[in-house]
């Protein structure tokens, strides 16, 4: 019988010819001998890492390096190697593992790429002559990079998103973190807000309804198709994709949209559905195992100029009598705020409402009311609006109203009252215990995370060309 490490080249040879031969079999003449010069540098699995690669990816990150104003001692190409290692690595797993992502956006995000090419090089020629292969085999190149990353990242998320951390963790994190390695907390800010939609709202919700009863209509007569609809006028992320969200259990979707969901078949379209996150029809693509695949569009209520300035006259004048005493900004929150996780607490805002979306439900980050600078974003979660009108403020004054949004992205004025301001400083497990657990948790994840990649690097073939091999690698185990 032959051995493991033979079976392992027999399938490593095998899978770089077959890998050569489909790119000459593509290549002008001129073109197959800038292949034949190409190499294989390493081969992780079933996936080889030719230099042309290596090369690409270096010179992508010493670029990125230098608009970030950032140099590594380290020599690129060997930084980049072991990066290329770990995600050929990952990606190799992730299909051992079966680990589903969602390639259907893939060609979408690919066309929009390389239509922004063409259109930088001047047209598909130009764009042919710079990458030195036809337009088809460039959008299967891209292709094949952009799942094996999807792929490689899906991985890399499964094996530490089952990792927590429990008080005792965090008290222990602190106790042995080196004191002079302890972030420095910036400026902090405690602010309660009170909130009002448009007393049209029902008016405006009913606008929407109508609409989407009239997109319905049309794909359902077959004047025009779902995807298009969506890509033109759905607010969701997925509008550039047609629409089509990643393939899910039911169960992952909010409970109304996977209700109608699940009443769909194949080809379906369901009625209109209301959500915390606005209004949706669906279309169900396909349903493989627990998985679903749908596409939908996610329409919110429109109001006019005038419906938007009710709201804010209203808060205007709150705001005034706050200010000459004649109500305090608590009652005033719990009589008129639109707001129901924060009217009960004077108005007080906190972290309920992103962590809520995000399906967290953890007492003590929920109940955080400190916000840094970066918490006042589209990714800190916070409006920018927000951080506007509190930088405005001295504390204990109240703003004038503004045009805002919500979390789900629906139209709102707003006032805020600037409660408290916290100097920066070292982080401390009485004042900072939030952040404190979030070092904590990635610390523990990233040693989880290790330890199961050097598990797959002694499981997995794994072969680099001596040329390449070399000292600075940070994960020695990928020297066998």
């Amino acid at each position: 019988m032959m051995s493991k490490a033979m079976i392992r080249k027999i399938m490593y040879v095998a899978v770089a010819a077959t890998l050569f031969m489909l790119t000459l079999s593509s290549a002008s003449a001129q073109q197959r001998r800038q292949v034949m010069l190409d190499k294989v540098v390493a081969v992780v699995g079933g996936s080889a890492i030719l230099h042309s690669e290596l090369v690409e990816y270096a010179e992508a990150l010493v670029s990125q390096r230098r608009q970030m104003g950032y140099t590594s001692d380290r020599d690129p190409l060997d930084e980049s190697l072991e990066a290329l290692l770990e995600q050929k690595l990952l990606y190799n797993q992730a299909l051992i593992d079966s680990v589903e992502v969602n390639t259907s956006d893939i060609a979408s995000r690919i066309e929009v790429y390389v239509q922004a090419q063409i259109a930088e090089e001047g047209g598909i020629a130009q764009l042919e002559a710079k990458e030195h292969m036809p337009i088809y085999t460039y959008r299967e190149l891209l292709r094949q990079r952009y799942e094996e990353q999807a792929y490689a990242q899906a991985m890399r998320n499964d094996v530490v998103s089952r990792v927590t951390v429990v008080p005792g963790e965090v008290e222990r994190f602190y106790k042995h973190v080196d004191k002079d390695s302890l972030p420095v907390i910036g400026e902090q800010y405690v602010y309660a807000h009170i909130t009002k939609f448009p007393s049209s709202l029902k008016d405006a919700q009913q606008r929407t309804k109508e609409r989407l009863l009239d997109m319905r209509e049309r794909v359902i007569t077959g004047q025009t198709k779902f995807s298009v609809l969506a890509r033109m006028y759905s607010l969701d992320g997925s509008a550039m994709y047609g629409g089509e969200m990643e393939p899910m259990p039911a169960s992952y979707f909010v409970r109304p949209f996977a209700e109608a969901l699940e009443k769909l078949k194949p080809g379906q379209i369901s009625e209109i559905v209301e959500t915390e996150f606005g209004f949706h029809i669906i279309e169900l693509i396909e349903k493989k195992n627990d998985l679903y695949r749908c596409r939908h569009i996610l329409l919110r209520p429109t109001f006019t100029r005038e419906e938007l300035m009710e709201p804010a006259n209203l808060l205007d004048s709150i705001a005034n009598l706050i200010r000459l005493d004649s109500i305090s900004f608590d009652k005033a929150a719990l009589q008129f705020s639109d707001d129901a996780t924060s009217k009960h607490n004077g108005g007080i805002v906190s972290n309920s409402d992103i962590l809520e979306r995000m399906g967290v439900y953890d007492g003590a980050r929920m109940t955080a009311t400190r916000f840094l600078k970066e918490d006042f974003s589209a990714q800190g979660g916070k409006s920018l609006d927000d951080y506007a009108a509190l930088m405005r403020l001295k504390v204990g004054e109240v703003s004038n109203s503004f045009q805002t949004t919500d979390i789900m992205g629906n139209e709102m004025s707003k006032i805020v009252k600037l409660v408290e301001i916290i100097p920066a400083h070292t982080a401390s497990l009485e004042e900072d215990y939030i952040r404190l657990e979030e070092m904590a948790l990635q610390q523990k994840q990233e040693k989880i995370y290790k330890e199961w990649l050097n598990d797959k690097i002694m499981s997995m073939y794994v072969y680099i060309d001596p040329a390449y091999r070399t000292e600075t690698f940070e994960n020695k185990n990928w020297i066998k």
